[in-house]
């Protein structure tokens, strides 16, 4: 167990089969409120396949979910669609952007947002008190998560027009906005420079710790995971190889010989 905090998520023996091809295999692992948990393994291995099934995307062939909301209630979420998901506190990430490109950077979040809202239909409708006061706050919502992004200055652009390496922060914020227990976070600094990288690690941990988010994290960038990551879980061909802290795995024969090959092993 994680420094004694409670489970958030527990994944069973999660499995999935795409026309008679095992892609993930008896996958088990445990998320814990606060953990940033680094899920990493070579191209090809499974990584992205358990972010879909845990988000929604894809319903696994065997094994189970298991998902605590922030009021502690149980949720097995093997087979909801990602909009539930997200209503329960489970927002992600893409490896490719996914972004409103035709909207600006405050519409793109302010969507988010909008999942949160408590006024109704008529509420909008006539413009009333509800409609009012929750516009307001998204409004002042919005400028506090652009803000902590620093692409405030932005706002009014199109997401389309802003340089790649704040397009990614602005996906980040977006699912940010949305309010989430679990942050599923899908190879974040794809396509980065290094400086861009090195700002993302510490935006990363910085709103780990301020909005007391839990996170999963897939990467490349070794830098970035064993910078970050308190604990990692390996991965390949679709198996589990190898679990621990960061300094473990750096070190571990099986993740040496997956990413590096049998050579690199005996020396």
């Amino acid at each position: 167990m994680f420094d004694g905090k409670d489970l958030l998520l527990k994944i069973s023996n999660l499995s999935i089969v795409f026309g008679g091809l095992r892609a993930v295999s008896g996958f088990s692992a445990e998320l814990y409120r606060g953990e940033l948990l680094g899920l990493i393994g070579p191209n090809g291995a499974g990584k992205t396949t358990v972010f879909n099934m845990i988000s929604g995307i894809y319903a696994p062939t065997e094994g189970e979910i298991t998902f605590w909301d922030s009021r502690g209630r149980v949720h097995l979420i093997g087979k909801k669609s990602p909009a539930a998901l997200n209503h329960m506190g489970i927002a992600r990430t893409f490896q490719n952007i996914r972004l409103f490109g035709n909207l600006t950077v405050e519409d793109n979040v302010r969507i988010a947002l909008h999942t949160r809202s408590i006024a109704g239909p008529l509420d909008v409708l006539f413009r009333l008190p509800r409609f009012r006061k929750d516009e307001a706050e998204m409004m002042e919502k919005t400028d506090e998560i652009l803000s902590l992004f620093k692409i405030e200055n932005k706002k009014y652009e199109l997401a389309r027009n802003l340089p790649y390496g704040e397009q990614r922060k602005l996906e980040i914020a977006r699912a940010l906005a949305s309010d989430p227990s679990l942050l599923l976070l899908d190879e974040p600094a794809a396509g980065m420079n290094p400086q861009e990288t090195v700002e993302l690690m510490k935006l990363i941990s910085f709103i780990q710790k301020e909005f007391r988010l839990t996170i999963l994290l897939i990467e490349h960038d070794m830098h970035l995971v064993m910078g970050i990551c308190e604990r990692l879980v390996v991965l390949d061909y679709g198996r589990t190889i190898a679990e621990g802290l960061p300094e473990e795995i750096r070190q571990n024969p099986a993740v040496i010989k997956a990413y590096l090959g049998e050579d690199a092993v005996n020396g």
